[in-house]
């Protein structure tokens, strides 16, 4: 193991420990989330996403960081994308259970709230397959799409802040690899699955389960990279 490993695993203890051995912290998040649960989104996913980045990127390069990747300007992007993503997990779980009724379900709102049972997953099975095929998408490719700007704008916070030349970064993106790679296999083989067990979750739960995909959201990428090159 490296030092730069070494000091990456300590930071994620650090982040996480305090709330397992202290009941009182625990608690007092526990409280803020549901009071604020789109600032905590934006929290979630600034944190353990970017940290998900940056496992990809040691993967992929073999270090965490180099000055052109932007930390601070990645981590901004997944806060509001984490935003996006709770206000989609909202839409589709209480969208697909109402379009489910419309079809001739028998009451699957109290399915999803009830117990652990074969129709709950169908259905939750349901609400991921529509909302990954609806949302992930345009989600990845923006995502792509900043991650293309900070890159060339040096990963500065003011780079990130200038007009995003999307014609460009469009037309100049891998789409073999974003279609034949992002889109027909991990949406299908893994997003899925993933967000399946996620809609089975507590709603509480939902959006930090999301945001520690973003971790296995770094590792993907980092094996896409890999791919590209």
């Amino acid at each position: 193991m490296k030092k730069s490993d070494f000091i990456f695993s300590s930071i994620i203890l650090l982040i996480f420990l305090p709330f397992v051995f202290s009941d009182s912290l625990y608690n007092e998040y526990q409280s803020f989330n549901a009071a604020h649960g789109m600032i905590m989104s934006f929290l979630k996913f600034a944190l353990l996403s970017t940290m998900g980045e940056l496992l990809g990127l040691r993967i992929s390069s073999g270090k965490y960081y180099y000055p052109s990747f932007g930390v601070l300007p990645r981590a901004l992007v997944w806060g509001f994308l984490g935003m996006g993503i709770n206000m989609a997990f909202v839409v589709f779980s209480k969208g697909v259970p109402a379009f489910a009724e419309y079809l001739g379900v028998s009451d699957p709102t109290a399915v999803m709230a009830g117990p652990l049972c074969l129709k709950k997953i169908a259905l939750a099975f349901a609400i991921s397959v529509t909302m990954n095929c609806i949302f992930a998408p345009v989600f990845m490719t923006l995502h792509k799409i900043t991650d293309t700007h900070i890159l060339n704008t040096g990963g500065t916070l003011k780079g990130l802040f200038t007009p995003i030349p999307m014609g460009s970064i469009l037309q100049n993106l891998n789409w073999q690899i974003q279609w034949n790679f992002v889109f027909k296999k991990t949406i299908p083989l893994f997003w899925f699955p993933a967000h399946t067990i996620t809609f089975l979750l507590p709603e509480d739960l939902r959006v930090l389960f999301a945001a520690l995909l973003g971790v296995a959201l770094g590792v993907i990428l980092a094996i896409a990279a890999r791919k590209k090159h």
